[in-house]
């Protein structure tokens, strides 16, 4: 059974004062390109990623390291505003290091900030756009789609508008403003040729702040979805337990995220 977020019980604990303590969700990719976090409390507001210490985690527990020496070091990189918590609270993008300081083999930022950073005269801008689709944890389709069969053809879901064209509004319309809220550089949102489809854009960003923007946009559309009870999913072939089947119909949807 899906749980979804009580808003109205949550808000009573969020609204209790915090004793001048702030709240900070070190964010970080593991070994399979998911996003993991932990809170730790501070008795300062940060005011930039360089303010905040190192912390660990367990990777063993993530597919980065082994039980015997298990601990991998997250270095805060990028600060944005909390929209889950408000207030002064924060999330912080992290790096992932081995206990030497090496960047851990799941890091790939750090060769791209090298690159960029190569570059930087050059001013690298960047643009992104997500493609991702919602499911129902329930029956594991799509978010919209019938419990049998498939959704009509294409044509009425891009972009529409009402009642049987559009479904999980209210997740990307949440997604969009905790964004806005945190400092990120998203620029739009649609959505896209299938029911439960949606895309949002990300940039124009300059060098490294673009994969950093996209990562925590895609983190807080994980959380909000988490607060719906929706399942997020950003593979290109997400309908894993019937790829064959989804793929036959691409002629009928168009393109839906399968390419």
């Amino acid at each position: 059974m899906a749980i979804v977020s009580n808003s109205a019980i949550l808000q009573k604990y969020l609204s209790l004062p915090q004793n001048e303590k702030v709240q900070i969700e070190y964010v970080w990719i593991d070994a399979k390109g998911g996003l993991r976090s932990k809170t730790r409390t501070l008795d300062f507001v940060p005011k930039k990623a360089e303010e905040l210490s190192e912390w660990n985690f367990d990777g063993s527990s993530t597919g980065q390291a082994e039980g015997h020496d298990s601990d991998v070091l997250i270095q805060p990189i990028a600060l944005f505003a909390d929209p889950f918590r408000g207030g002064e609270n924060k999330i912080v993008l992290c790096e992932t290091f081995n206990n030497d300081g090496t960047p851990h083999s799941t890091n790939y930022r750090h060769a791209c900030k090298q690159t960029m950073d190569l570059h930087a005269a050059s001013k690298p801008w960047f643009g992104i756009e997500q493609e991702y689709m919602l499911f129902d944890p329930e029956t594991s389709k799509p978010y919209g789609w019938p419990i049998n069969g498939f959704p009509e053809p294409q044509g009425k879901y891009y972009c529409g508008v009402g009642a049987g064209k559009i479904f999980g509004r209210d997740i990307v319309e949440a997604h969009y403003r905790a964004c806005l809220y945190a400092g990120i550089c998203i620029s739009g949102v649609n959505a896209e040729v299938a029911p439960g489809q949606f895309e949002f854009q990300v940039g124009p960003c300059e060098g490294i702040a673009m994969g950093d923007h996209l990562w925590v946009a895609r983190y807080i559309l994980e959380r909000v979805a988490e607060d719906f009870g929706i399942v997020v999913s950003m593979h290109p072939k997400p309908n894993t337990t019937n790829v064959y089947e989804l793929r036959s119909k691409v002629v009928m949807y168009g393109r839906i995220s399968l390419h």
